[in-house]
């Protein structure tokens, strides 16, 4: 397996990222990453519990209007909520209060879309992982979704190294420490996994994430052992596995 992807796939910095954390056989045909609004920045300050995720799903597969969600989510959610979309799927991930009430409007204004919530993370990364524990004021999100395969098993199997990963393989934060991030959290429905990479506001993975695997060989057998469990969601491409959702910009 490679360790390096070539751009013509999609950006290999954000490839190699996601391939170091979450498992080792990641390509996507094709992905534009823009940079964060203001407006969609989450400041550390004002987070009061861990952001929730709500995911509305045309099950037609057509792409849908996110002129809805983004305004669930200027009602529901301060600071401003961060609104992604990928082909037929829109996400959004904000601080949220009342998460039920939430999820009733977004089924209101899909009436025939199917509406997840992530609400609870079974991974959390973040600077108390790391000797120089400060954080940056505000950050930038990035957000990603593949599936688990199928097999229950294997599901447990993945999930058991994610519980044991700080105390076991070290290796792996110690590299997010090392490129500065300040939060990882990866969730779960069913066998959807969402992953949310946070980075200090203003800052390029193409510059952070090579410290990620500075003097840190281990990570690759961290990442020999994940591939097996990961697949594309409906709608990806043959080879495809993690996708990346594109950030919209949110106006005040």
């Amino acid at each position: 397996m490679k360790k390096i992807f070539q751009r013509s796939c999609c950006s290999n910095i954000y490839l190699k990222l996601v391939w170091v954390f979450m498992a080792g056989l990641i390509s996507c045909q094709e992905h534009n990453a823009p940079a964060a609004s203001s407006s969609n920045v989450i400041s550390v300050k004002t987070i009061a519990s861990t952001p929730a995720i709500v995911e509305v799903i045309d099950t037609a597969g057509k792409m849908l209007q996110p002129d809805s969600l983004i305004a669930i989510g200027k009602k529901n959610a301060l600071p401003l909520p961060g609104v992604y979309q990928w082909k037929n799927h829109l996400v959004l991930y904000a601080a949220i209060d009342d998460l039920e009430n939430v999820q009733k409007q977004t089924h209101a204004a899909y009436p025939n879309a199917e509406v997840k919530v992530y609400q609870h993370p079974f991974y959390n990364f973040n600077r108390k992982h790391c000797g120089d524990t400060t954080s940056a004021k505000e950050w930038d999100n990035i957000i990603l979704t593949a599936n688990l395969v199928r097999d229950t098993a294997l599901q447990r199997e993945y999930l058991d190294y994610h519980a044991t990963q700080f105390e076991k393989w070290p290796e792996v934060s110690k590299g997010f420490c090392n490129a500065s991030f300040q939060q990882l959290l990866v969730y779960k429905n069913d066998r959807q996994l969402m992953l949310v990479i946070s980075i200090p506001k203003g800052a390029s993975l193409d510059e952070l994430n090579p410290k990620t695997t500075e003097n840190n060989p281990r990570v690759d057998e961290w990442n020999q052992r994940m591939k097996k469990y990961q697949e594309g969601i409906t709608g990806t491409g043959p080879g495809e596995t993690w996708v990346f959702l594109k950030q919209l910009r949110i106006k005040n």
